[in-house]
């Protein structure tokens, strides 16, 4: 869950920036921080996205687990059966020339 996070982290770092871009255009001062801000958000937010989906994956799988006790949870029943192989088509034998 961690990783996930952080890909979506990473996938919404180019908006941080964007805004990031957007602010420092449209501040009064001339100084060289206005857009810094955007800039480091953009870099923190895919390890804080990824923190912040361990700590959710950690919380939802301890809740279902508890609750799965309680409920029942789910049961899967797998029956192995001896499969033939399906062709798509019948396989004919090229025919041979007659001579």
């Amino acid at each position: 869950m961690g990783v996930l996070y952080a890909c979506t982290g990473l996938v919404f770092a180019p908006c941080f920036l964007l805004f990031g871009l957007l602010g420092s255009m449209a501040g009064q001062q001339n100084s060289p921080f206005t857009g810094i801000v955007g800039v480091v958000v953009a870099i923190i937010l895919p390890f804080f996205y990824g923190a912040l989906g361990f700590i959710d994956g950690a919380i939802g799988a301890l809740l279902y687990n508890l609750l799965a006790k309680w409920v029942g949870g789910f049961e899967v029943e797998v029956e192995l059966r001896p499969t033939t192989p399906v062709v798509p088509y019948p396989i004919i034998p090229p025919a041979t020339p007659s001579i």
